[in-house]
């Protein structure tokens, strides 16, 4: 039984991002277990990748860092093996195809397996590709995570009816980032969901305050927030565990109201 379900089950989900390894993976594990403790439902990790195509300049910035600090697959693998011994929360990477196939597709999700991990989220994946990975995730149980853009259209259902985990709802086209206001029709696409599939949605890119969280919540069944929380861990580098847990707080009441 994958552990996904369980971070929807209390009502609306908080969905915080970060990116492994940034300032240092010692530094990540102490912000996940703070965000843990004020009331992430569900941790999304980033593995670093050179190239992160969806990404906008904050956690391209967050990837360069983690890269040049020497974190590695590897280090990620062994950092949320001991991860794993206190936090129990659903835990998933993001990252993208590349890394995968360069690891090797059946070592890397055998590996997740192995470690504790419950989803894969590879942006860079089109839906019609993803009999390339989909095989060999449900063989070790590990939920592959797909993506709903404003762009998907009249493929929105039939993404749904296939879904597993969660479903990632992106608020707004382009890539990462907050934005001060999110202007897309998502109870549309959010219907749409709802009528082909029971899996849960969250909605994430560009959300960056309570007010913006609270609202995507109210349409799904949560909130993912990446950039505002790494924007925090650029400023405030190996001091970030107890402010980002403050952010996570606040953000996580926001959607309980």
């Amino acid at each position: 039984m994958n552990r996904i379900a369980e971070a929807f089950k209390n009502g609306k989900a908080f969905i915080p991002f970060i990116t492994c390894g940034d300032p240092d993976l010692e530094t990540t594990g102490k912000i996940v277990r703070e965000m843990v403790k004020n009331g992430a439902d569900l941790i999304e990790l980033g593995i670093p990748f050179s190239d992160p195509t969806a990404e906008g300049p904050v956690i391209q910035n967050a990837n360069i860092r983690a890269l040049s600090g020497g974190v590695t697959t590897d280090r990620i693998f062994d950092f949320v093996r001991d991860l794993r011994k206190d936090v129990t929360v659903p835990i998933v990477f993001m990252t993208y195809a590349n890394v995968v196939f360069s690891y090797g597709a059946e070592k890397f999700i055998s590996t997740l397996k192995d470690i504790g991990i419950d989803g894969l989220i590879l942006p860079d994946l089109p839906y019609e590709e993803k009999d390339e990975f989909q095989p060999i995730c449900r063989k070790y149980d590990i939920a592959l995570i797909s993506l709903i853009a404003p762009t998907s259209a009249n493929r929105i259902a039939m993404i749904a009816k296939e879904s597993e985990g969660f479903l990632y709802i992106v608020s707004s086209l382009g890539v990462t980032g907050t934005r001060s206001e999110i202007k897309t029709d998502l109870a549309s696409i959010v219907k749409i969901v709802r009528e082909n599939t029971t899996t849960p949605c969250a909605i994430g890119f560009g959300i960056s305050n309570p007010e913006q969280a609270k609202k995507m919540a109210s349409l799904s069944d949560g909130a993912i927030v990446g950039s505002a929380i790494v924007k925090i861990v650029e400023k405030e580098g190996r001091n970030a565990p107890l402010k980002v847990g403050e952010f996570v707080k606040e953000m996580k009441n926001a959607i309980k109201e």
